[in-house]
């Protein structure tokens, strides 16, 4: 096996008489352009920090536009995946946001849009029966949230999500909760695979191999009744406890397990105290009830008397206390930025800021300028591997002109203040980016191409 320490780039080669892969699943937009720029992924507690971040600066923002329209599109949020996480992320969220427009007083509480995107004909069709997945449902839609069904997210751009047959919803924030996958690396691996997993054995062993074996996420393990285990934390906990058991008899000589855990239930919060849960397959509780299992089954699982008190006291404290609506710094910006735009997206518009310098990677922009003797009619086309965004930057002018995509576009982007750095520090460049400048300026192009690169 081979391994690659965080630290140091080398790689170390570990001899092993058995290894267990358990690499889980990640977030997977490959396929899906536009949503690795600009959808927010939910995966981790980095990813929840990042968004509620993402939310108290939409409302900072939203209390000093006047644009109606850029205030609409700050003030819609949309949630795609109407699976356990998905609603589950919407149900918050819109609490979130109304808690932080009551608070505030920043717009009215009709002004605030939550839309959640589902494919299937009703959310949690997959998860739970059907009188769970409609009341689930029912409780969104009267706190607000604009259920949409059969809705399939396509696309995204920096102002909207655009979904399949190319309806657009402009906002600023998109949460995707959907699709995952199973570690890259899996695929790299010369083992039998189905569905991008690790095919198993009902004793967790990978199949033509005696030596390695799989649980959780990343594996696809077969039930006795049928089917595959579902990847959920009380199938990945008893597949470890099987696994333990499995490893020790192949060592000692022992009898092999077979994994049967068949799941005692389903829960999932829907905000507000209240939630839907299934147990054993017969009990259907949904409202208050359904919250308070819910609380108490999570609660019992910590690990540790000292982590459940904690828990347990923070809590009651929310029950007590309103919870702070204040941002978690605990990110820097990066240097460059990767982002995509649909046709007829606008870069940026005449007279804007130079905020930011940009490269196209892929597709086709249109310049635009109110100079010219049409303005509607686009003055130049620049394509894959130029660069505009320049002048404004460099000489902290505004924008003289708009940049419109003509087609599907990915750029990337560098930050103003990042930009001239690297002109202070790597002189041959800022010469030759200077040159080019100086050219349009003697041919009188700054008018007609505005912090466009024709071409030089």
């Amino acid at each position: 096996m081979r391994l690659q320490p965080g630290f140091i780039p080398r790689v170390d080669e570990i001899p092993y008489d058995h290894l267990v892969i358990a690499l889980g699943n990640v977030t997977d937009f490959r396929g899906m352009p536009g949503l690795f720029e600009h959808a927010k992924p939910f995966k981790n507690l980095a990813d929840a920090i990042s968004l509620r971040n993402h939310l108290i600066r939409v409302f900072d923002e939203a209390a000093n536009v006047l644009d109606p329209e850029l205030r609409r599109e700050l003030l819609t949020f949309v949630v795609a995946g109407g699976g356990f996480s998905g609603v589950e992320v919407c149900a918050e969220l819109n609490d979130f946001v109304r808690k932080l427009a009551r608070e505030r007083r920043i717009c009215q509480a009709d002004e605030l849009r939550v839309v959640l995107l589902h494919s299937g004909e009703r959310i949690l069709d997959r998860e739970l029966p059907q009188s769970l997945g409609e009341y689930s449902q029912d409780i969104l839609r009267q706190r607000g949230v604009d259920v949409r069904l059969q809705s399939r997210l396509a696309t995204a751009s920096p102002a909207a999500a655009i979904l399949k047959g190319g309806e657009r919803i402009p906002c600023r924030t998109l949460v995707s909760t959907v699709p995952s996958a199973p570690h890259p690396m899996v695929a790299a691996l010369p083992l039998t695979q189905e569905k991008g997993k690790l095919k198993t054995d009902g004793n967790l062993r990978v199949l033509g191999s005696d030596h390695v074996w799989a649980v959780g996420d990343c594996a696809l393990i077969p039930l006795p009744s049928g089917g595959f285990a579902p990847p959920t934390a009380q199938h990945a906990t008893r597949e470890a406890e099987v696994l333990g058991h499995n490893l020790m008899a192949t060592l000692r000589g022992g009898t092999l397990k077979t994994f049967a855990f068949e799941g005692l239930g389903k829960l999932g919060s829907l905000g507000r105290r209240r939630a839907v849960a299934e147990l054993f397959s017969k009990i259907r509780l949904s409202g208050m009830t359904a919250w308070f299992a819910w609380r108490t089954i999570y609660w019992m699982k910590l690990p540790g008397f000292g982590r459940k008190l904690k828990v347990g006291a923070s809590w009651l404290l929310d029950l007590l206390l309103p919870a702070e609506t204040v941002q978690l710094k605990t990110e820097s910006g990066s240097a460059l930025t990767q982002l995509h735009y649909e046709p007829g997206d606008v870069v940026f518009h005449e007279g804007d800021l130079g905020d930011a310098f940009y490269m196209i990677l892929d597709g086709e922009v249109e310049v635009l300028t109110s100079k010219s003797p049409d303005p509607t009619v686009p003055v130049a086309t620049l394509r894959s591997g130029e660069f505009f965004g320049e002048i404004a930057v460099l000489k902290h002018l505004p924008r003289s002109g708009t940049v419109r995509a003509k087609s599907a576009v990915t750029l990337l982007a560098l930050r103003q203040q990042d930009f001239q750095s690297l002109m202070a520090h790597v002189p041959e460049l800022r010469k030759s980016i200077e040159q080019v400048m100086d050219k349009r300026q003697n041919q009188n192009e700054v008018q007609s191409l505005p912090d466009a690169d024709p071409g030089s």
